[in-house]
């Protein structure tokens, strides 16, 4: 009897887990038909991948379809990289998070300097003018600020990172790529190296993450999905405009695949990049509920690590639930499909 009723136990589970598995892929799939998502979706539960597939084109003129080993541009991704590089020099005492711009960047001219704090660049309540000024709805006319052409890191921190003040620091929130170049500018003068060495060095060898790196518009990516875009005055996608995407650096010049992002997820939440109080640090919400590079929202049933990116035609998302061991991975190369929505949707429909 005992040995029927454990049969029926593992039976009643088994039917269960398949039947979360089929509403899961009906709900990924319904909701990908529905909302034109182009793109990669990566569920990880219990530290098991549960669903991982692909939809779509990653290069429109050849048809090219989009595989689960497609590479995108993550965007501002990139930030959490940027800082866990830092806390890492924290927990090795050769960054204070209290101390100011100016003990890292001697040669910083901007009014910042000596009143900003590095913690503060990584909640984005520096209170300098934002770096970024070109908005959506005009990009296509005006296109992306400074973008327009090349520049090592150093030249966008003095030129472009170096504003006025225009709030009190630490009293506001303004999400400003320009406080992550600063960040990235203090890593290479540490490490003597640029923030593309430090980020292989660091992270992406040490993971296996072979397929991640920072884009170039002077080298082949192979595998990298072309983004595309589309606003309320077009009827259709066309290619993102000319930027050079390397520009955004530290702040978002990442590109990555699921599989990759996945190994940094599990390396972070596991500890073995930077230590568990650390790790707290990252995930304590300020203002906007923002931590140290990623929002930490509803500390309830469904508390949440929500991270996004999004330059133009390029779109990602990383979901990581805090006390059930969820992670969701979106990646795409459109702009069709809100892909925060989506990562919410699917979270709820798993917890």
């Amino acid at each position: 009897m005992k040995k029927f009723l454990n049969t029926l136990f593992l039976f009643v589970l088994s039917f269960c887990a398949f039947g979360q598995t089929q509403e899961i892929n009906n709900l990924v799939e319904t909701y990908a038909a529905q909302h034109q998502f182009n793109g990669t979706v990566l569920i990880q539960k219990n530290s098991k991948i549960i669903y991982y597939k692909s939809f779509g084109v990653a290069e429109r003129a050849f048809n090219s379809p989009i595989t689960n080993n497609t590479k995108y541009q993550v965007c501002s991704i990139t930030k959490t990289f940027t800082a866990v590089l830092i806390l890492q020099l924290v927990e090795q005492g050769k960054i204070d998070l209290n101390k100011k711009i100016i003990d890292y960047l001697p040669d910083y001219k901007g009014e910042a300097g000596p009143k900003v704090a590095i913690h503060q660049l990584l909640n984005h309540t520096s209170g300098m003018k934002n770096t970024d000024t070109a908005k959506d709805e005009n990009f296509l006319k005006y296109g992306l600020g400074f973008y327009n052409r090349p520049y090592q890191l150093k030249e966008i921190v003095n030129s472009f990172c170096s504003n006025n003040l225009v709030n009190e620091p630490g009293t506001k929130f303004d999400y400003n790529n320009g406080e992550y170049m600063i960040l990235g500018r203090i890593l290479e003068v540490i490490y003597q190296k640029t923030f593309a060495q430090v980020l292989d060095q660091q992270i992406l060898l040490p993971l296996g993450m072979h397929d991640s790196g920072l884009i170039s518009h002077y080298k082949l990516i192979k595998n990298l999905a072309t983004p595309y875009y589309k606003d309320k005055s077009l009827d259709h996608l066309i290619p993102n405009i000319p930027i050079y995407v390397e520009d955004f650096s530290a702040a978002g010049a990442m590109y990555s695949c699921t599989a990759d992002l996945i190994k940094f997820n599990n390396a972070l939440f596991a500890f073995k990049l930077i230590r568990k109080e650390t790790l707290d640090q990252l995930l304590t919400p300020g203002l906007d509920q923002y931590g140290y590079s990623v929002w930490v929202r509803d500390t309830q049933k469904y508390k949440r690590m929500e991270r996004y990116g999004r330059i133009a035609g390029a779109n990602a998302v990383w979901f990581h639930y805090l006390n059930s061991d969820l992670s969701i991975i979106i990646l795409s190369n459109t702009n069709l499909t809100d892909l925060g929505d989506y990562a919410l949707k699917i979270g709820k429909a798993i917890l």
